[in-house]
């Protein structure tokens, strides 16, 4: 998402630390040259640390390990481990989520589930690809409202189904496949569409950040209804009273005009309304971007 953007490194590009310098004298000869070359090719470009605990945990992301062909058919796969772990998220929350939960509802023990991921945290890299695997992106010839309210919506959805992933941290989601396929598919709404590269990044950081806050605030009242077995109506209900022994309207004038003027009546379908205000907002931002050019 855009809110856990990568900067792309180029794998073929040449740290400018280590490009041959354009001032080197002419005359130095053949030989000064070809050792500058030398020093480029030998020594790494890239300079990116590569700590052990990292390379494992995004190459079980990029390139699982295969089933093996000999020996032992294994009790377990590993889509059957992340699945069971999804399902544990969903009944008991993220932070319940455990290794022996987990094998215990597969029935093995807790340490052969080590056999399949390292531990907790790769296994909830893999719950989160999987559940962003579920998302039916915008194509990439939609035009830009169509698809990045697509975007939103599937989203939205998603955190709707999976609400274990809102429990994560939501600015350091896994380097994975299908989370970098709704990435890519977000920014692909707005890349062509006349703003500045930066624009198209901040925009799709604030779509993600108010889809997640509205999931939020939804799944949090879905647990208050199933805690207090009372709807938000029938709660709000119960609480009338205070408008009538408590609420002063000349301390709260203009609460009161937007009350009587309709302002807090709830539309049918809140996240659709606050949805399509933003995307206005949005096209208000693209067209003056044009204007510009």
């Amino acid at each position: 998402m855009a809110s856990n953007t990568v900067t792309p490194v180029p794998s073929d590009g040449v740290d400018s630390a280590r490009t041959p310098d354009s001032s080197v004298d002419a005359d130095a000869g053949a030989d000064g040259t070809d050792d500058v070359v030398e020093d480029v090719v030998d020594d790494p470009t890239d300079q990116v640390p590569r700590p052990d605990d990292v390379t494992r945990r995004l190459a079980l992301l990029w390139d699982p390990p295969a089933p093996p062909t000999r020996g032992r058919k294994a009790r377990l796969t590993l889509a059957e481990v992340v699945e069971a772990g999804t399902a544990v998220a969903q009944e008991v929350g993220l932070e319940a989520l455990s290794m022996r939960r987990v094998a215990a509802r597969l029935g093995v023990g807790a340490m052969s589930l080590y056999t399949y991921v390292p531990g907790r945290t790769e296994l909830v890299d893999l719950m989160i690809d999987r559940a962003f695997g579920e998302l039916d992106l915008p194509p990439a010839d939609a035009p830009w409202r169509e698809g990045l309210s697509r975007y939103a919506r599937e989203v939205w959805h998603l955190y709707q189904r999976h609400p274990w992933i809102l429990q994560t941290n939501m600015w350091r989601l896994p380097l994975s496949p299908h989370v970098l396929d709704a990435q890519e598919a977000g920014l692909r709404t707005l890349v062509d569409t006349g703003l500045p590269a930066d624009q198209v990044v901040e925009i799709l950081g604030l779509v993600d950040a108010f889809v997640r806050g509205l999931a939020r605030a939804a799944v949090a009242e879905t647990v208050e209804n199933d805690a207090s077995g009372m709807s938000s109506d029938e709660y709000w209900t119960s609480m009338s009273s205070f408008w009538a022994d408590w609420f002063d309207v000349e301390r709260y004038p203009v609460m009161t005009r937007i009350w009587e003027a309709g302002g807090f009546d709830t539309p049918t379908d809140p996240f659709d309304a606050s949805l399509d205000r933003l995307l206005d907002g949005v096209e208000m931002t693209i067209d003056r971007a044009r204007e510009q050019d």
